[in-house]
């Protein structure tokens, strides 16, 4: 018996060698990964941590080629030109998209996803899947319609408690400015410092109570603060011109006429606002007391004044971006339905001739980037029966329709697929500092969106929308080209077919 025992038991060692190796490394890639889930977690409809996508368009920062990218633990660790040359052992999966696009994932800048307080029109775990189904693998939080606001880093530890296992793709937080952390540093510096992504403002009324307007006094003392952090100050560009409000007070108007509101809103209330504003960026340029800061419009809507006032600031080398929206450039004001206010949204929707000029400055490049201002609510806030344009909540509920909005309104001006990844994926990551997104490149994290830009679908009640209430959306009813397929997250398969990862694997963004 004990010869016996000498000679096996070599093989015990080896064997105990074997398990406590595979159990070390097990742990270290734990360590190593730590935001990554493997295999077998349910974070992913794709078993496979190790695996190739091949298709023969593929946009890449080099142009668009036809090959493979390797993806490995959920990052992008190579991308090879040569369709259907990629690596074919038997650990790899080869997943072959044919002629679908395969492109960086968008990420939209500009979202309110409600949450804590306001779940009934939104919140964390039904915006991130109708963003995961619209091939958006990455948003940025508004700090309002959420209650309380986040505004401090009380508020926003509230955030992150909140998204807690409920976000399918990953979340980037904007704070907010008010006066009360404009005129108290510390307060503002804490948000700063507790990982908001930038802080937003209001030049109006936002409607939401403990979310008050800024002065553009306020907004410079903003800016001194955000300049050292070389983070951006987001501003919604409006300042209400009492002497260009009388309609809402006028019994003789007619409250469901959409060109009734249109009237209360007009171009030179944002030209007012981004006056002021340009007034300010001049102290951003290289060299200036506000170096490092940074004012970013939101949702532009106005083509004329206001944009040759950013162009004009941009070519003094002001530090200063804007952005529009995919309904500005989908719908004009001519073709809006009286009643129908689920196309409220502030600025407005102007006129065709100003959408035609939209269009001309983002092929142009003097709009930086795109974000859809997702901002549901509930449905009796929108008085859909009453076609009140004046006392219905105002906001566009859009998010899933993204890139077929863009894409299928885009192509009559010529928009490539090159461009839709600039505006949406590429130019949105610099902005907001996400340095391993935006991009098909070795390095970057593996988010991907695979899509037919030919495919054309109809939304209507048999089409899957994943939106709170689809309802509200003024989508609903159109005709649009441009399916997404599937979306990947950090290497996750978070969506396909119509169908989500079984767990919220998204990860939440916090600046360093």
């Amino acid at each position: 018996m004990e010869p016996l025992l000498w000679r096996v038991l070599p093989l015990l060692t080896i064997l105990v060698s074997f398990i406590v190796f595979f159990y070390l490394q097990d742990s270290y890639r734990a360590q190593l990964f730590p935001l990554i889930k493997l295999p077998g977690d349910k974070c992913s409809l794709l078993p496979h941590r190790h695996f190739w996508i091949s298709s023969k368009r593929i946009v890449t920062p080099k142009g668009i080629l036809s090959g493979s990218v390797e993806i490995k633990e959920g990052k992008i660790v190579s991308v090879v030109e040569g369709y259907s040359k990629q690596g074919k052992s038997v650990q790899q999966e080869v997943i072959d998209y044919g002629d679908a696009v395969v492109m960086p994932g968008l990420i939209d800048v500009h979202v309110h996803l409600d949450e804590p307080g306001r779940t009934d029109w939104e919140g964390f775990d039904t915006g991130t899947r109708a963003a995961a189904a619209g091939g958006i693998t990455t948003v940025v939080d508004m700090p309002l319609n959420n209650h309380p606001t986040t505004v401090s880093k009380e508020t926003l530890k509230l955030k992150l408690e909140a998204a807690e296992n409920k976000i399918y793709v990953d979340v980037g937080f904007w704070g907010g400015l008010v006066p009360e952390n404009a005129l108290n540093t510390s307060i503002l510096e804490g948000l700063l410092s507790a990982g908001v992504l930038g802080v937003k403002s209001f030049m109006c009324p936002s409607g939401i109570d403990d979310f008050p307007m800024t002065t553009i006094d306020h907004i410079k003392e903003g800016l001194s603060v955000l300049a050292k952090y070389r983070r951006p100050l987001l501003v919604h560009s409006e300042i209400q011109l009492d002497s260009e409000n009388h309609l809402e007070l006028n019994d003789n108007v007619d409250p469901q006429a959409y060109l009734t509101y249109l009237s209360t809103r007009p171009p030179s209330w944002e030209e007012a606002a981004i006056k002021e504003l340009v007034g300010v960026t001049k102290d951003t340029r290289i060299g200036g007391p506000l170096e490092g800061a940074h004012v970013h419009i939101v949702h532009l809507s106005d083509s004329s004044a206001s944009l040759d006032l950013i162009k004009e600031a941009k070519s003094r080398g002001d530090s200063i971006s804007v952005e529009t929206c995919p309904h500005y450039l989908a719908f004009s004001s001519e073709e809006i339905p009286n009643g129908d206010t689920r196309f409220k949204c502030s600025p407005p929707i102007r006129d065709a001739s100003n959408k035609e000029k939209l269009w001309e400055a983002v092929l142009e490049g003097h709009i930086d980037l795109l974000s859809s201002d997702h901002s549901p609510t509930v449905p009796e806030l929108k008085l859909l029966e009453e076609g009140d344009f004046l006392r219905a909540w105002g906001g566009i509920s859009s998010l899933q329709f993204d890139l077929p909005v863009t894409w299928s309104y885009g192509k009559k001006y010529g928009v490539t697929l090159e461009q839709l990844s600039l505006l949406w994926s590429q130019k949105p990551a610099t902005f907001a500092g996400l340095e391993s997104k935006g991009a098909i490149a070795v390095g970057n994290h593996a988010d991907i969106v695979v899509w037919q830009p030919e495919l054309e679908f109809e939304l209507n009640d048999d089409y899957p929308v994943f939106l709170k209430h689809p309802s509200l959306s003024a989508y609903m009813g159109r005709r649009l080209s441009g399916k997404v397929l599937d979306t990947f997250v950090r290497g996750n398969l978070v969506f396909k077919d119509g169908k989500h990862a079984p767990a919220a694997c998204g990860v939440p963004i916090l600046a360093k």
